[in-house]
């Protein structure tokens, strides 16, 4: 080609966006270096990517030989046509893929006028395999099969793919009309229901080739496809109804997949009854049978989307038709509730952590928030409201605007957030015609860049596209998930405000319908809460009102939403104008967060926070993490010994030593509920608060008492404060022992140390709203017909002539917790000779041990107890685990070390060192031990009250497993867990305590 003498004026490739180093070379093969070409160069360079564009350019002049001319021209000529061309080559690789194999392809994209109708797309894909109708159905059959249908069918699709993307992308470069987003998915949607009438008309011809079809067959579209909404790549989600559903049919429905997986995309069945399992044909009514007998939530939620796609539509009308008042009287089944929760929850967990930032889908304050959202709240309402019967995203929101249930500018800017995500996908799916949700990774800009450009993103001045594609996703997305808070429980505050002129008119039949759908059992009461919250003059009311929705949604993911939403109004009450507190929740939303879900799975820890409100101080974060966490048993014990020595008076003491208790056990059931501390942190900080408790209550009784201190006294902890294991039900099992003082004769110094432990027993057992403060002496010599109080002497005698098995064997959880500390250590040094004696403890010992355990088994375990579920005495519960650690160390520890130590789990991991245990049988009684006390422990929290029994399934175990941390909080699951890992305990204890 000639080049012009104007061709000075031409921008270089730097200019024009080219940055690959061929650039210049490719401009030149195309002849695109004169004046008359500036209009294509600025062209080109609008493009998505200018470089993809050019190289697609030169492959297509290369494909089309002579016929590159006449493009070429038409190119300089028309607009329309330069911006769609252009817009596909920058924006897709697999669409100029599509136009260098098929070059005749790109005068589709000279088409004037509108998109071709669902009647046109028909029409041609049918023709595309030569179909004809069949005679007495309303199906077709074509005359092309095999390979040679998929080849045409493909090509035929492809080219109507291109059409639209091009019509959709050529904005981006030309001042052409910006397709709406609603219109390429209803269009996207009619072409994948072309596409199945052409693909089930292959398939009458394959499956009955020499006589007609007698079956009925209709294609239920489901999902994005049902509601018109369908992406460029997608899989189209699909039910068969026939009749009669024998044979003939279901190698009809299997043929239409396996024509369009090969030539179009893959068609996805499994939202059918049984789902993979069943059946993939059934009749109408056989449909009918499954639904209301069999289906769960979820299904019903997929028919919200249910229309007829495809060859029956008679038949799959009568199917919409006859499920539709099922559907919309699914939020009255009664697993409404914890169905949608658990979908929700199942949809929250399945995007791992890295990847939510990055998933347009399933990601926060991704296109599922939405879709979500919008599905629930027309199941809610659409039993009373026929206008809310639509399949679209957008067209719901439209109705529920209408309809009062949503703001109309919430509703309005919930669709604008939506359609510019599902932009986003669009434009990542067209890249290479592949199924994704992804945004590319923030480090590549380039890639980044590109989704902006592909997308229309347009900065003014000076600014990058990636940056501003980045604000503009990051505003959309936080959008999006304010919204969908918003959504549910805005109108439910407006529609308990009373005022007048509100923009919704969600009536209190609407709001409790709404309130029961969403968790909450009492909806009427819950009202009531609302009221109260909101209902005043007071600036603490308007707070409230703006902060309710965030936080009933975060309620509403808790257990007991109507619990926490009492609690909430109480703490809130009790506070009144506190500033701190409405300004924790207001400013610091972990605050918020977490004390939502504490108060709506715990009755023990909210008990606690409204008699301690300022731990609700605690529930934020600081630089160095959560502040639940930033304070030690070490610490808090000094704290709690310190304040109450500063009161001459006993019950003084011991009350502030209560209120700093009840504060750390608020501080740790709160922690512990949010999972930041493991079982074992959880057992060690309620055995130091106890310990210290004590240590202030027998220390403030010794200084009160007349005449000095006529010795020194010791408590020892036995059980599970022994062994820093107790839970939050847990009483504190204890020895006192004293040493008379130089010249005081041991009768004085017993008297006056039983006076001290009983007079500190008395206090610390009064009558109080806090959990109870139990001191057990039930382990001592002689049981509770001993004495109270021994000198360390007495002991050492009693022992040495009288201790009976089960004695030594409570001696290995004995530790000094509290008073004198050399007199703690010089009982550890007595009890240590009789708890690991020389040799082992011998056979007779052994016999009566295990003789005792069985009489534990027989007779101990509560009438009407299950023996599967009780996590203290039941079968591969605390019991079978402790006391097989314990008959180990009696026999063993004498001659490992290791083994001399008051904890259950450092037992076990000493006797699987060694080699008492094997490793595995090791960690099957450990993970036993742990997971029943993490169970003991839910079961205080979630009830209040103490308790080792398993709830069956249920509102109550689900409760517990929230409370245990167990993922998604499947009370089901964590049933099932714990009853196989207890399974597997008990037969490990049976084996290695009878051997």
């Amino acid at each position: 080609m000639t080049r012009s003498s104007g061709r000075a004026s031409v921008p270089g490739p730097g200019r024009l966006g080219l940055v690959e180093p061929p650039a210049g070379t490719w401009l030149d093969a195309l002849g695109w270096c004169t004046d008359e070409h500036g209009p294509l160069l600025w062209a080109l360079s609008r493009s998505a990517d200018p470089d993809l564009a050019l190289r697609n350019l030169v492959r297509m002049a290369e494909s089309a030989g002579e016929g590159w001319a006449e493009l070429d021209e038409r190119l300089r000529t028309d607009t329309s046509l330069r911006g769609r061309l252009l817009g596909v080559l920058g924006a897709s690789e697999a669409l100029g893929d599509h136009l260098v194999a098929t070059p005749a392809s790109w005068r589709l994209l000279t088409r004037s006028g509108p998109l071709p109708t669902p009647a046109e797309l028909t029409a041609g894909l049918l023709a595309s395999v030569g179909a004809e109708p069949e005679p007495g159905t309303e199906l077709h059959r074509a005359t092309t099969t095999g390979p040679g249908a998929t080849l045409v069918l493909r090509q035929a699709y492809r080219d109507q793919l291109l059409l639209l993307a091009a019509c959709d992308l050529a904005a981006t470069v030309e001042d052409e009309p910006v397709l709406p987003y609603v219109e390429v998915a209803a269009h996207l949607s009619e072409l994948a229901g072309a596409a199945l009438t052409a693909a089930l008309a292959v398939a009458v011809a394959e499956v009955s080739p020499d006589a007609p079809v007698t079956a009925r067959l209709a294609v239920i579209a489901m999902g994005k496809c049902g509601a018109r909404e369908l992406n460029y790549v997608s899989d189209v989600d699909v039910v068969f109804v026939a009749e009669p559903a024998e044979a003939e049919a279901t190698r009809l429905a299997g043929a239409v997949m396996r024509i369009a997986g090969a030539a179009l995309f893959e068609v996805d069945a499994n939202l059918r009854p049984e789902g993979r399992s069943g059946a993939l044909v059934r009749t109408l009514e056989s449909h009918l049978a499954y639904y209301r007998r069999w289906a769960r939530t979820w299904e019903f939620q997929a028919l919200l989307k249910a229309r007829p796609l495809a060859g029956d539509l008679e038949l799959g009308w009568q199917y919409l038709h006859a499920v539709a008042p099922m559907v919309w009287a699914a939020s009255e089944r009664e697993d409404f509730v914890p169905e949608v929760q658990r979908m929700r929850r199942r949809v929250e967990d399945s995007v791992p952590a890295e990847m939510r930032e990055r998933e347009l889908k399933l990601g926060w304050g991704g296109l599922r928030d939405v879709e979500f959202a919008v599905q629930l709240l027309q199941l809610v309402h659409g039993h009373d409201d026929d206008a809310l019967h639509v399949a679209s995203t957008v067209d719901a929101l439209g109705a529920l605007s209408h309809g009062g249930y949503v703001g109309r500018d919430d509703a309005a800017n919930l669709t604008a957030s939506y359609e510019f995500l599902r932009l986003l996908e669009h434009r990542l799916q067209l890249q290479k015609l592949r199924r994704t949700h992804t945004l590319p990774d923030p480090a590549d800009t380039a890639a980044v860049r590109w989704l902006a450009r592909a997308a229309h993103v347009r900065p003014d001045g000076h600014a990058d596209a990636a940056g501003v594609l980045t604000a503009e996703l990051r505003r959309n997305t936080h959008r999006v998930r304010r919204l969908h808070e918003k959504l549910f429980y805005r109108p439910l505050l407006d529609a308990v405000a009373g005022g007048e002129g509100l923009a919704l008119h969600l009536s209190e039949d609407s709001a409790r319908r709404q309130l029961a759908a969403l968790g909450y059992r009492s909806p009427e009461t819950a009202l009531q809460h609302l009221r109260a919250l909101t209902n005043g003059a007071a600036r603490r009311y308007r707070v409230q009102a703006v902060l309710l929705p965030t936080m009933l949604d975060w309620l509403s993911g808790t257990p007991d939403p109507d619990g926490g939403l009492l609690a909430y109004r109480r703490l809130s009450e009790s506070l009144g104008d506190a500033a701190w507190f409405l300004r924790a929740m207001r400013d610091e939303p972990a605050v918020a967060q977490r004390l939502m879900r504490v108060l709506g799975t715990s009755v023990y820890a909210t008990e606690l926070l409204l008699r301690a409100p300022e731990v609700v101080r605690q529930l934020g974060d600081t630089a160095s993490g959560p502040r639940l966490v930033q304070t030690g048993p070490q610490e808090v014990a000094l704290g709690l010994c310190a304040s109450s020595s500063r009161h001459p008076e006993p019950e003084r003491a011991v009350a502030a030593a209560r209120g700093l208790r009840r504060h750390e056990l608020a501080r740790v059931a709160s922690a512990d509920l949010l999972g930041m501390l493991d079982v074992q942190d959880v057992c060690a900080a309620l055995s130091s608060v106890w310990s210290a408790v004590l240590d202030a209550a027998v220390g403030a009784v010794a200084r009160a008492v007349d005449g000095g201190a006529p010795g020194r006294l010791a408590v020892i902890g036995m059980g599970r404060l022994g062994g820093a294991e107790l839970g939050y039900g847990s009483d504190a099992d204890v020895l006192f022992v004293c040493d008379p003082a130089e010249g005081v004769a041991e009768n004085d110094a017993v008297r006056w140390a039983t006076t001290v432990a009983e007079r500190a027993r008395r206090l610390l057992g009064a009558a109080s709203v806090d959990p109870p403060l139990e001191v057990d002496t039930g382990l001592r010599p002689e049981g509770r017909s001993g004495p109270m109080v021994r000198t360390l002497t007495a002991y050492e005698a009693y022992y040495a002539q009288w201790a009976q098995p089960w004695e030594v064997q409570a001696l290995l959880r004995a530790r000094p917790v509290a008073g004198d500390p050399g007199l703690g250590e010089r009982f550890t040094a007595l009890a240590d000779g009789v708890r690991y004696p020389e040799g082992g403890i011998g056979p007779d010992a052994v016999r009566e041990i295990r003789r005792i355990k069985a009489r534990v088994d027989a007779e101990r375990l509560p009438r009407g107890a299950d023996p599967a579920t009780h996590t203290k005495l039941g079968r591969g519960g605390l019991a079978d685990v402790e006391w097989t650690a314990q008959l180990l160390q009696l026999r063993h520890a004498w001659r490992v070390p290791q083994l001399r130590t008051t904890s259950t789990v450092e037992a076990l991991t000493a006797a699987g060192a060694a080699e008492l245990l094997s490793a595995a049988d090791a960690e099957t009684l450990t993970e036993a031990w742990l997971t029943a006390t993490r169970a003991r422990n839910a079961l205080v929290l979630v009830r209040g009250t103490s308790t080792d029994q398993l709830p069956a399934p249920g509102r109550l175990l689900t409760a517990v497993a929230h409370a245990a941390s167990w993922p998604g909080g499947d009370g089901g699951a964590f049933l099932d867990h714990y009853l196989k890992v207890t399974r597997r305990a008990r037969a490990v204890a049976e084996r290695t305590f009878g051997s």
